[in-house]
């Protein structure tokens, strides 16, 4: 067997159904053996590594499975440095195959020699240089075992050329897969006894108990079990923006976003007084806690924390609890053990002022989602996606880039169908990934109708991958909030005084001609009819991509629902009041 045939056959056998990627001089060996078993694995190429990163990415959000994807030596390899970075800080298992020069030329003025093992190592969980064709698949099984077990995360394998061209002799080599290791959770673990009866009786006896559910619920799928334990213990759950779609947003116990960006002010208020918090696969992190500045009333020995990685523990606040285990597994153990009928009478009356808090700010927002003013309001915009989305009525998958559309989705967004999951890549806030993401979206459930929703900025760093869905055919929903601006950058500095903004305004593309010129069928939304217009049709368009080109205020003229921003112009962010704030 060649290299490249072992290589193949092992993916195959991890049940790997489709590798992204970006041809190259390098990797023609690899796509030879791809090619040879067509019926059994596909190769999606696209037009630029990072893009294929960022399909990888969202196919390992949106499934148990790890996203695989390949790029040639030299700049393909540095082009594929930032949807590794993404997916490994954000706890997404994806594995990078860098087909790279052959051994012999290292340290030899190759064109496109790089170290690349060394280059990917501080931002993957393991990154080594295959030397010899024969360990191949124990280093694939070493791969699939570190991306999907413990904390996932990004695995990167640097195969030189000639690896793959090697004759092998079968008989010296194990094929075997580790079906463990197929898809995460490889080996959920479970704490020590006594930590989870500990833990039920924390909860069970607070008056103000909270459940805060992060990225990991997500990853793990264990948003059905979230809700079952607050059900049975009648205890209200908030989630953090990567959380987001826990639990349906209609749900009784079901209290908001917390943290910084596109917050609910009723969460942040909740988790300031509540005499008990429970976070579930969150790492307690920057944005989550505003800098560490929030709750007021510090979380201190009032915190417990369920989270796969035992590093993250206790980092920023002293736990009551630190229960180290796979989120799904150690909700199912608390289920078990809570009382099938549970008494939540103790409880009642903090439901019930969370929910009245909350039903005032949604009360309250309601001139702000009903306003027809132009350009078009951001929460306009929301309020039209909900109720298409809602007329929809099948499940989707929605990924959102960190900008522009980030505070008024997070704030505003209202999922009610569970099957329906919500991403948004928050690690390092790097734009250009929510277009190509929905390629990977599709792939990975093509019973869920794949959304990107990106600003103008995004858009313009890969435009280029409307010819990939186009030639897929992919239905994806693609939503360009358009105004001109690298809008964040632009607030900050209008944020700190500066109304004379410097190297943040562009020419806005005409994004419905852009579209119509790759044959992607678009529509251009200045008001909320056309939006709705525009929304109906695309979601009754099944034959390929559509993108609405919505023309929306930037959040450069208005500040947006962040805290720290508000705080800083003087606001009171808790207040549930829908009050409109300019900068200036």
């Amino acid at each position: 067997m060649r290299g490249a045939d072992i290589l193949v056959e092992m993916l195959i056998g991890y049940g790997v159904e489709v590798v992204f990627g970006v041809p190259g001089d390098t990797n023609v060996p690899f796509y030879e053996a791809l090619q040879e078993r067509e019926g059994e694995i596909r190769h999606v190429m696209a037009r630029d590594e990072r893009s294929a990163g960022y399909m990888a990415d969202a196919y390992g959000r949106f499934t148990s499975k790890p996203g695989v994807f390949e790029c040639p030596s030299g700049a393909g390899a540095m082009y594929s440095l930032p949807p590794v970075a993404e997916s490994n800080s954000s706890s997404v298992p994806v594995i990078l195959l860098t087909i790279d020069i052959p051994l012999p030329g290292e340290g030899r003025g190759v064109l496109t020699e790089l170290d690349c093992a060394r280059l990917f190592e501080p931002i993957t969980k393991m990154s080594v240089q295959v030397k010899s064709a024969e360990k191949l698949p124990e280093i694939i099984r070493r791969a699939f075992r570190v991306a999907c077990s413990g904390k996932p995360g990004a695995v990167h394998l640097q195969i030189p050329e000639d690896m793959l061209l090697a004759e092998v002799d079968p008989g010296r080599i194990s094929l075997h897969v580790e079906s463990d290791c197929k898809e995460f959770p490889a080996y959920p673990t479970l704490p020590a006894p006594g930590k989870l009866e500990a833990l039920l009786s924390q909860m069970v006896s607070s008056k103000r108990p909270l459940i805060v559910s992060g990225g990991g619920v997500n990853r793990s799928c264990a948003g059905p079990e979230i809700t079952e334990l607050a059900e049975r213990l009648n205890i209200p759950v908030c989630t953090t923006m990567t959380g987001q779609g826990t639990m349906p947003d209609d749900h009784r116990l079901a209290v908001g976003v917390i943290g910084d960006n596109g917050f609910h002010p009723h969460a942040n208020w909740a988790l300031e007084h509540a005499d008990f918090v429970l976070f579930v696969g969150s790492r307690m992190g920057s944005v989550v806690t505003i800098g560490w500045t929030f709750p007021k009333i510090t979380l201190n020995k009032r915190v417990a924390q369920i989270d796969i990685d035992p590093e993250i523990m206790a980092n920023n606040y002293e736990n009551v609890l630190s229960i180290p285990g796979d989120a799904r597994l150690v909700l199912q153990c608390l289920i078990d053990m809570a009382p099938v009928q549970a008494d939540g009478t103790g409880t009642q009356a903090w439901v019930d002022e969370l929910n009245g808090l909350r039903e005032e700010f949604w009360r309250n927002s309601e001139a702000l989602l009903n306003s027809e003013a132009a350009p078009l309001r951001p929460e306009r915009a929301v309020r039209c996606f909900n109720e298409a989305l809602e007329a929809y009525g099948k499940p989707a998958h929605i990924y959102s880039d960190a900008g522009t559309p980030t505070p008024h989705m997070t704030r505003f967004l209202k999922l009610r169908d569970r099957r329906t999951r919500f991403a948004i890549p928050r690690a390092f806030g790097g734009l250009g990934s929510a277009l190509p993401a929905t390629v990977g979206a599709w792939f990975a459930d093509k019973e869920r109708r794949p959304i990107g929703m990106f600003g103008d900025g995004s858009f313009g760093m890969a435009v280029g991958e409307l010819e990939t869905l186009v030639r897929l055919r992919v239905p994806a929903i693609l939503l360009l909030f358009n105004n001109g601006t690298f809008g964040w950058i632009k607030g900050l500095h209008r944020l700190n005084g500066h109304n004379q903004c410097f190297g943040v305004d562009f020419l806005p593309p005409r994004g419905q001609a852009i579209a119509e010129a790759f044959d992607v069928k678009a529509w251009t939304a200045k008001n909320s009819a056309e939006l709705d217009a525009a929304l109906a049709e695309a979601f009754a368009h099944t034959e390929g991509p559509c993108l609405i080109d919505i023309h929306v205020e930037s959040i450069a003229d208005r500040v947006p629902p962040v805290y720290s921003w508000l705080v800083k112009r003087g606001k009171d962010p808790l207040s549930t009041k829908a009050e409109e704030v300019r900068y200036f």
